[in-house]
């Protein structure tokens, strides 16, 4: 073959939503700290060229994300990665980090030891502790201890033209969302409605990003609401979770790092304390345990450290290649599939 360049994937998802992992022929990526390769993926030429490869089409596909995985930068870590989506690299992910975590371990990247496998994740928001159960040569679940997550503003009024004024949390659970109640814009989590979900959840993004800016106090590359996430309680009192995703699109999963953030608003407004255990459902009806382990600070701001649990399932093993006369290289997106953000690719 005359390809020039290839990177072999292995097919997983968590709870429903696809995060491939990227575990051979990821290029050498610059930056002392895993922030500091985030930063370079996101602002140098080449760094925006490899997520494009991996992630439009023809060789992506507009769901899922691709996790790049690197040595860890961080001395008390097993391995690093970094999240490729359509619109950017992300620092954090509870769903892909799970992905990652059954990776490493049913690869046998890292020792798989049964009935319990701790593997520590270096990421460019900080280090995630995952605890795998293990059985029979696989992961049966992860549980995550996530980073810090906080509050940055509660009840923040937008006015739209869609739906008049409407309140939101902002708030930090690896990456910035604005968590908005979907009754507000006459809607409903469920399947038939994502399209609509993800139209609003769209809106409202531009909306909130044109309007303020939010920066992690201390960790600089991260800024500006990455998501926006849909929620409400179901009759058995479930948090039932939609994540919306640029270009276009619904997170398959409750969303760990959503449910991070979120749990961060019910602390704050006297709804969860330590110890407490939630679950979240997401749009498909998959599952996440959402736990609150403890109480912290982040630049003196009141934290929690949420927990997040949930499956990952490996499916397939492929090898992504760039022929050197591919005039497609730079990757595209069409408004068919991808919506109709796909036009700002």
């Amino acid at each position: 073959m005359r390809w020039k360049r290839t990177i072999q994937l292995l097919d997983v998802h968590c709870e429903g939503e696809i995060g491939k992992v990227a575990i051979g022929g990821v290029p050498k990526i610059p930056g002392n700290s895993i922030a500091e390769q985030l930063h370079w993926l996101n602002t140098d030429p080449k760094g925006q060229e490899l997520r494009r490869f991996l992630v439009l089409e023809p060789r992506g596909a507009p769901i899922g994300s691709v996790n790049l995985l690197l040595p860890a930068k961080h001395p008390e870590a097993d391995a690093g990665f970094i999240i490729l989506q359509p619109d950017q690299a992300h620092a954090s992910s509870g769903s892909n980090s799970i992905c990652v975590t059954t990776a490493l371990l049913e690869s046998g990247i890292v020792e798989m030891k049964e009935p319990e496998t701790v593997v520590t994740l270096d990421t460019a928001a900080g280090l995630v502790r995952a605890t795998a159960t293990c059985r029979d040569g696989r992961c049966e679940k992860v549980r995550l201890i996530m980073v810090p997550s906080f509050v940055h503003e509660l009840d923040v009024e937008l006015d739209t033209p869609q739906w008049g004024k409407i309140k939101l949390d902002l708030c930090y659970g690896g990456i910035f969302y604005a968590l908005v109640d979907v009754g507000q814009i006459g809607s409903k989590i469920e399947k038939g409605n994502a399209a609509t979900l993800v139209q609003a959840g769209m809106v409202i993004k531009d909306a909130i990003n044109r309007a303020m800016t939010v920066v992690h106090p201390e960790i600089p590359a991260i800024s500006g609401v990455a998501y926006v996430m849909f929620r409400d309680i179901d009759p058995d009192g479930a948090i039932r979770t939609c994540t919306t995703m640029w270009p276009g699109r619904a997170d398959r999963s409750p969303c760990g790092t959503g449910n991070s953030a979120n749990l961060a608003t019910l602390h704050a407004r006297g709804k969860a304390k330590v110890g407490d255990i939630f679950k979240s459902r997401s749009i498909i009806g998959s599952e996440f345990e959402v736990g609150l382990q403890a109480v912290t600070e982040v630049a003196g701001k009141p934290a929690i450290i949420p927990t997040i649990t949930g499956r990952g399932f490996t499916f397939g093993l492929s090898q992504v290649a760039l022929d050197p006369f591919d005039p497609m290289a730079e990757g595209f997106a069409m408004t068919d599939v991808w919506g109709p953000s796909a036009g700002d690719i």
